[in-house]
């Protein structure tokens, strides 16, 4: 049941206290140029970018979604930012996502006070941001683009398809013996892309087996689709029970 690859397009916003666009040419790096509608990086890598006014509801929607508080630097400059930076860029794989994370960390470079992703609905600060475009290991690559819901029964991720993944599914039960945290790392690490029928395993303890299904249709018509779909990890020793 493997699914040929779509493109998927990363939309990002970063609120800053510039006044004019000057500013913010002014004040990128060097290296980095701004040609019209695209920011274009010292690898010739170019991304779509244009401006929102400020409004009176994203500085306390950024902070809500925070995986991590911001500092009070950066808090202080969202709370009172003029205008968001609308960043967009191919993602689809862990190169594609790291590429427009760097073209982001340039905009913070320029004042910008940290990066909102409608992909999963997470915020991070500037100097998280840039700590984990630094590093780009999977592990920081999918810390910073795939976030973690819950409800009464269920755990499921948003955002793999930033990195070409399906989203992971699983009973909220069985996360305390398989955390869906090392799920994703896992994921994100693996060469091989993790798809129906795979079976994860922990050395020590529970086996689970992994079963392909559409994306929620809440999704559909947003940032957050996944054309992948999902997976669902069942538990081995309830599949050994329904038989």
């Amino acid at each position: 049941m493997g699914q040929e690859i779509e493109t998927v397009e990363i939309d990002m916003r970063i609120p800053g206290q510039w006044n004019n666009p000057g500013e913010l040419i002014e004040r990128l790096p060097m290296s980095v140029q701004l040609k019209g509608q695209s920011l274009v990086l010292p690898d010739d890598l170019e991304f779509y970018i244009d401006a929102m006014k400020a409004d009176d509801q994203f500085a306390d929607i950024f902070r809500t979604s925070c995986r991590n508080k911001p500092t009070p630097e950066e808090v202080d400059a969202i709370d009172n930012y003029n205008v968001n930076i609308l960043l967009s860029g191919p993602g689809g794989s862990l190169e594609k996502a790291h590429a427009i994370m760097r073209a982001a960390a340039a905009i913070m470079d320029a004042g910008g006070a940290g990066v909102f992703i409608d992909n999963c609905m997470l915020a991070h600060g500037a100097t998280a941001w840039q700590a984990m475009t630094a590093d780009g290991s999977p592990d920081a690559i999918s810390f910073a683009l795939v976030t973690i819901m819950n409800s009464e029964r269920e755990v499921w991720t948003i955002g793999m398809h930033t990195l070409g993944l399906r989203d992971v599914i699983m009973k909220k039960s069985d996360c305390d013996e398989f955390d869906i945290v090392e799920v994703i790392r896992y994921c994100a690490a693996s060469e091989k892309r993790i798809d129906h029928g795979h079976v994860l395993a922990d050395l020590t303890g529970p086996r689970f087996q992994a079963f392909a299904e559409e994306a929620p249709r809440d999704y559909r018509q947003s940032p957050m689709h996944n054309p992948w779909g999902r997976l669902k990890l069942v538990s081995m020793k309830d599949i050994g029970d329904a038989n």
